[in-house]
């Protein structure tokens, strides 16, 4: 017989309050039984709420920090239920409590607020956005990773669904604190941090995030240009391409390897994820394209290569055919490349132009090195025409060489010659 939801909720809610050691079970006991009782459970949350409040209050750390996980499990419910007052009473006393100086009830802390966001929204929130997100600031540098995750995660909420709450320097002065954001060690910090550039860019214009972003281009760490550029493209589709494309133009006549580099990684990305709207943009990258397809340093080449491939692969059938064909042939001669990584890049951009140019255009270069004397030549021909067989066998028909007919063979295929 099923238990009377009473007792369910009893117990439950005594198990949580009164046992010193809760275990991460009790917590996921405890909010899936909330979850199922659904909006049955509304007598009992006045109650519950009391008792997050008072463990809230806690001497120990793990006590302060389940009752936040807690919060973080029941607040839907909460919702559900229509209790948004019971909700922002929750949110002015977890804000009260950002000074928790444990990094791991803190990070609990942050999660909790943004399920409260997440479910009360931007305009019904207490405290305001614009008293909450100030206090964010300063959290941002603390380098625990589960502070970092949850605070950027919640910026990027409020940067996303509502930044008329903020003002403009508030939002550059975050931008400044997530740039470091970018040196973190998980990715998904890493992440959270780019997109939320995005939402940022979105919300008061591109320019200022751009020259910060721009700025950043000029740093050693690998990893920390890798993201920013990631991030350049992220605002980029936000805001549309012609907002970023002229700074980045712009940028690369810096004669710095690495912002030359990072400019070339961002329009890889950049035109990754942009797709079709790359055919706006052919010609004005073209240059750009030509001259880093053509330069000594080989990770240009083969940034070039990654960026174009992505272009191609973006303006197939959309009439860009003149362009595309000029940076061929900049591209073909970095097929006799060694190292794999260039080599990769080049034959990906060649697979590319396989579907943008068609498999003729391609036969004709091919043809051309088949059978030429030296070996180390022809093989690279052969594996280019060995990855355009499997991808177009049919269509190469028509476009093999003619050859004269032999005492012993014919080689006519007569039936390419009928016309109606």
């Amino acid at each position: 017989r099923r238990p009377p939801r009473s007792t369910l909720m009893r117990s439950s809610a005594a198990s949580d309050v009164y046992k010193r050691q809760v275990r991460g079970v009790m917590l996921e006991c405890f909010g899936t039984c909330v979850g199922a009782l659904g909006s049955r459970c509304k007598p009992y949350l006045p109650q519950v709420c009391g008792n997050i409040k008072w463990r809230l209050n806690n001497k120990s750390a793990s006590v302060r920090q389940q009752a936040a996980d807690l919060i973080a499990k029941v607040a839907t419910v909460v919702h559900a239920c229509g209790e948004e007052q019971l909700l922002g009473h929750l949110g002015i006393v977890l804000y009260e409590y950002l000074g928790e100086e444990f990094p791991d009830v803190l990070g609990s802390i942050l999660g909790a607020l943004r399920a409260i966001v997440n479910v009360i929204g931007m305009s019904r929130m207490t405290p305001p956005i614009k008293d909450l997100l100030p206090r964010l600031t300063p959290i941002l540098r603390n380098r625990h990773e589960k502070v970092q995750e949850n605070a950027v995660d919640l910026v990027g909420r409020i940067a996303d669904r509502g930044p008329e709450f903020v003002s403009a320097r508030e939002w550059m002065r975050i931008c400044f604190e997530l740039l470091e954001m970018l040196k973190a060690p998980k990715k998904g910090i890493r992440r959270a941090a780019v997109n939320t550039f995005g939402y940022i860019a979105k919300a008061i214009g591109p320019q200022d995030v751009l020259a910060t972003l721009l700025n950043n281009l000029k740093v050693q760490e690998r990893q920390m240009r890798v993201c920013t550029t990631v991030a350049i493209a992220i605002v980029a589709e936000s805001c549309a391409p012609f907002t970023v494309l002229p700074a980045l133009l712009n940028e690369y006549r810096v004669p710095e390897l690495n912002v030359q580099n990072g400019v070339l990684k961002a329009l890889s990305f950049m035109f990754e994820y942009i797709g079709e709207m790359a055919k706006d943009y052919v010609h004005a990258v073209t240059t750009l394209m030509e001259d880093a397809l053509i330069d000594r340093d080989a990770v240009h080449r083969q940034t070039a290569a990654t960026a174009l491939k992505h272009l191609a692969l973006g303006v197939h059938g959309l009439s860009c055919e003149d362009a595309m064909q000029h940076l061929f042939n900049a591209l073909w001669p970095n097929i006799f490349e060694t190292s794999p990584h260039v080599i990769n890049a080049v034959l990906d951009a060649v697979e590319a132009y396989r579907k943008v140019l068609g498999p003729a255009f391609l036969m004709a270069y091919v043809a051309q090195g088949l059978f030429h004397p030296a070996r180390r030549v022809r093989s690279v021909y052969w594996r280019i025409y060995n990855t355009l067989y499997i991808g177009d066998q049919d269509a190469l028909v028509a476009h093999h060489p003619r050859l004269d007919a032999e005492p012993t063979s014919r080689y006519n295929r007569c039936e390419l010659d009928i016309f109606i």
